[in-house]
């Protein structure tokens, strides 16, 4: 067996509503309902679920935990214009821009977190 990609990932999340503001204003993912009123964000080929803290659907991680994922998302926006957009938001930069090697060599990452204390990595080759 060989993998081809990851289709999507599970967030365990403290507020929806406020992780969905998150990832829509800052990140420019797309918010949709799916099933019975479950949340998800898009973007690009790839979804992430959102499941509430405290009542999570099955089948699930074993302990699910808000603010344990440590996630590098890339863009094709210059770094300059991301710390920018950042900034804008009002969200402070934990670190970067910086070096770091991701799946395809090195790029330049700068370090934010979400609402669930997530640490979320944007970076651009």
């Amino acid at each position: 067996m060989e993998v081809e990609r990851l289709d999507h990932l599970v967030l365990t999340v403290r507020d929806i509503e406020a992780t969905c503001a998150f990832y829509v204003n800052v990140m420019g993912m797309e918010e949709i309902t799916h099933g019975e009123g479950r949340k998800a964000l898009v973007f690009g080929k790839t979804k992430i679920n959102l499941h509430p803290y405290g009542h999570e659907y099955e089948p699930k991680a074993k302990q699910p935990t808000p603010g344990s994922a440590d996630l590098c998302f890339i863009t094709r926006a210059a770094m300059g214009e991301v710390i920018a957009h950042i900034q804008s938001v009002g969200l402070k930069i934990e670190e970067g821009p910086v070096k770091r090697t991701g799946a395809l060599g090195e790029m330049t990452s700068v370090y934010v977190r979400d609402p669930d204390g997530n640490l979320i990595e944007v970076s651009n080759y």
